[in-house]
């Protein structure tokens, strides 16, 4: 392993800010006993300066939300140069829209639950009642709504009657001006990483989620205890293959790069119904993506270490 000096991206100003510096926190611990330098840049208004005049060998993005993950402060590491682990400022552009990545993948033959894209100004200009009730006639009960952007689940609910929606809607608007109301599949949740060796991607064995409300939301995903996890996911073998064949077909076709993982749903009859894939999954204690490395015999720090060399060449 060659030495060198890694900025791990964290912090931010989005919504996910406490999420992304848990990840960062554990990533730099990872990689320093990898033998790599390491210091954890809060991602603030100080960042194109401190890039200059600190430049670091690599950078790795543990930003979840906003500006880690729409592709700027990608953006800003290209225009500068520097090299960073994860998925280029197109791709992340791609991914972070989850309608336009699940119209690309419903383009590719996937599997996706239905759904309407209405931006809130829809609600005030044709009446909010009116629309509502064509969002239930279109896709039925339950439901599940969520914005169009974003991670970590924040302000993602679900519906099952009709008197709640008008609640639910509200809360969605509150982490974003569009939501996304998409029919909701009973199923087993299931949640699959990627990562590259030698440029190309592999799957992780997929993550079987539980949650103990039965909806994963941000509480569930973040508070030891409420979800149960199972790696690998408990799937017949033929269905596992699928998962992780669809995520890597993810991966490839909205352009991830480095590391990814994508949210599905395998339905009663087998079928893997897509949901989204996040650039820049989260690395937490209760994070999949970590508890999907260790059971394939590695570890976070091995990962990353590696996928830091590989940036480094790679912009070299």
């Amino acid at each position: 392993m060659v030495s060198a000096s890694v900025a791990v991206l964290a912090g931010g100003l989005s919504h996910e800010r406490d999420i992304s510096l848990r990840s960062g926190r554990r990533l730099s611990a990872a990689l320093r006993a990898q033998g790599l330098t390491v210091d954890e840049w809060d991602t603030d208004a100080g960042l194109l300066d401190r890039l200059r005049k600190d430049r670091p060998d690599a950078a790795v993005i543990a930003l979840h939300g906003g500006e880690g993950e729409n592709g700027a402060v990608q953006t800003i590491l290209e225009m500068l140069k520097v090299p960073y682990v994860g998925t280029s400022s197109q791709g992340c552009r791609r991914a972070w829209d989850k309608p336009t990545a699940k119209v690309l993948l419903a383009e590719a033959g996937f599997a996706t639950p239905d759904w309407v894209v209405l931006p809130s100004s829809t609600f005030r200009e044709l009446g909010a009642q009116p629309v509502l009730d064509a969002i239930v006639d279109r896709l039925g009960l339950p439901l599940i709504l969520k914005p169009d952007q974003g991670g970590s689940a924040l302000g993602t609910q679900v519906v099952r009657d009709a008197s709640e929606l008008p609640a639910a809607m509200v809360g969605c608007f509150a982490y974003g001006d569009t939501v996304l109301a998409e029919r909701f599949i009973d199923g087993t949740e299931v949640t699959v990483g990627v990562v590259e060796r030698d440029g190309v991607p592999w799957a992780l064995p997929a993550v079987e989620i539980v949650p103990e409300s039965g909806v994963y939301d941000y509480t569930a995903r973040y508070t030891a205890g409420l979800t149960d996890f199972f790696t690998p996911a408990r799937l017949p073998d033929d269905v596992a293959k699928a998962v992780g064949e669809q995520a890597v077909a993810a991966h490839r076709i909205l352009g991830m790069r480095d590391i990814s993982r994508t949210d599905a749903i395998v339905a009663a009859d087998g079928t893997v119904q897509f949901l989204e894939v996040t650039p820049s999954p989260g690395l937490t204690e209760t994070s999949t993506v970590p508890m999907a490395m260790e059971s394939a015999g590695t570890n976070l720090g091995e990962v990353f270490a590696d996928l830091v060399q590989r940036a480094i060449a790679r912009t070299a």
